[in-house]
């Protein structure tokens, strides 16, 4: 994983037999097929938003399966690379919330470098094979970090997107905590309640009501 601060939160989750199954599986597979993300890529989540900055954090499910796009935060894509349709819609949502103009970019670097943690719940992918990488241990491993931020003592801001997202929201202290709960940015489900959830500026207010700086959302 790196040296990190995440290092000691996540100590006793490394050092059980279910990660080293894990990462088996995963060496194993990349040594037969293309996987997503590259493996100096699986952490970035981790690495670009260290432990003590956390103060909001954005849940995906699995990463982009497609050629160049996935590069360990969800939702977010390389410089250079078209948005996907979900990011698409998290940025006209954007607009509509903050005004902030859609960015050239697709790559939400920039939001990870300020205490956004963008962590998908399944870190890595068989490339064209969507949730081809589920059930074999990453969402233990995510569980065990949304935890570890829930159990920070600071405000932290958690956005939950979708269903599947959703269901974290047993893992955080919610009395402690703001959570954010909306429809899918996805073209399926956006219009269901995605659209107008301003979720952007209701994550600042509430870190500004706990003395927290709020996020810069420009890219």
């Amino acid at each position: 994983m790196g040296v990190t601060d995440w290092n000691p939160v996540l100590r006793a989750e490394l050092d059980q037999p279910y990660f080293a199954e894990l990462r088996s599986f995963v060496r194993a597979e990349r040594s037969h097929h293309t996987v997503y993300p590259e493996p100096h890529e699986e952490f970035a989540a981790l690495h670009l938003t260290p432990y003590a900055s956390v103060k909001v954090v954005i849940l995906g499910q699995d990463p982009y399966h497609g050629a160049g796009q996935a590069h360990g935060l969800c939702f977010s894509v390389r410089d250079g690379v078209s948005p996907p349709p979900s990011l698409v819609n998290i940025f006209k949502e954007l607009h509509t919330d903050l005004g902030i103009d859609v960015p050239a970019t697709g790559c939400l670097e920039p939001w990870a470098r300020q205490g956004v943690l963008l962590l998908n719940a399944t870190l890595t992918v068989r490339a064209r094979q969507a949730a081809s990488h589920q059930g074999k241990g990453w969402e233990r491993f995510t569980d065990a970090v949304i935890r570890a931020v829930s159990d920070k003592p600071d405000h932290v801001v958690f956005i939950l997107w979708g269903a599947f997202a959703r269901r974290k929201r047993a893992l955080i202290d919610a009395e402690r905590h703001t959570v954010i709960e909306s429809a899918h940015p996805s073209p399926l489900s956006a219009h269901n309640g995605f659209f107008g959830s301003r979720p952007f500026s209701q994550a600042n207010r509430a870190l500004e009501a706990h003395g927290r700086e709020p996020v810069d959302w420009r890219l």
